[in-house]
């Protein structure tokens, strides 16, 4: 068994995105490219962003600080810290709308041979 604080990451990494000219900070915290599930703690300083991407898999964002907003298309959803949102499976971006931390949690897409 494992324990992480996700608390003391989202505080480590957001201090690393401060320090970066990307603004952006990231550590996969379970999983990785050879698992199905992976969880990365992300950290964006205001104003920073993710541009539109493809999703791998499923997917959700669990907000731990600050507020952001995940674009779809015409559509956005405003998250603040608690909040869950279920990234749709269609290109999207993710905005910092001030110095935010998140849980990306993606379940990846199967392929078969």
């Amino acid at each position: 068994m494992q324990k992480l604080s996700l608390d003391a990451q989202a505080r480590e990494h957001l201090e690393r995105a401060a320090a970066s000219t990307s603004g952006r900070s990231a550590e996969t915290v379970y999983g990785g490219h050879e698992h199905t599930l992976r969880q990365t703690v992300l950290a964006l300083t205001a104003g920073s962003e993710l541009a539109e991407h493809d999703s791998p898999g499923e997917a959700t964002l669990l907000v731990l600080r600050g507020r952001i907003r995940l674009t779809s298309g015409d559509t956005s959803w405003d998250g603040r810290i608690g909040d869950l949102i279920v990234i749709p499976p269609d290109r999207h971006s993710l905005h910092a709308v001030e110095d935010a931390a998140v849980l990306l949690t993606v379940a990846k897409r199967v392929t078969s041979a």
